[in-house]
């Protein structure tokens, strides 16, 4: 089982989210910004290290929102999707194709892998209230 952590960066409502380049089965999707964790790296750590690493901001990390399993046949994932509560230093990134903000209201309506499915509704759920 393969560990990754992503991290929900808000702003007005709206949620970062990011589109996959890298070339594996997953390319061209979209997906909150995070990535795996190391051997012996806490998950807050390895979310701050994939966020300076892929964005090139320094964040502090809050409370594990969403935490799930998922088989893609080819691996297993554990996610973990974690609240940033504050960013400092200007988003960018070679990483990927695109980076947006988006209302929470319309991730459902974006190809993000399926692993994300929890998050989502999580998110969609607050925005409810």
């Amino acid at each position: 089982m393969i560990k990754v952590v992503v991290g929900i960066i808000e702003k007005d409502g709206k949620v970062l989210i990011a589109r996959r380049v890298t070339d594996d089965p997953l390319k061209g999707r979209w997906e909150f910004p995070g990535g795996k964790v190391e051997k012996k790296e806490s998950p807050r750590n390895a979310l701050k290290r994939e966020l300076q690493e892929e964005l090139g901001i320094t964040a502090d990390i809050g409370k594990c929102i969403s935490c799930s399993t998922y088989d893609y046949g080819h691996i297993l994932i554990e996610l973990s999707a974690y609240r940033v509560s504050r960013v400092s230093g200007d988003i960018q990134s070679d990483e990927y194709q695109n980076i947006i903000w988006v209302d929470k209201k319309d991730l459902g309506g974006l190809d993000f892998p399926e692993a994300n499915t929890p998050i989502i509704n999580t998110l969609q759920r607050e925005s409810r209230r």
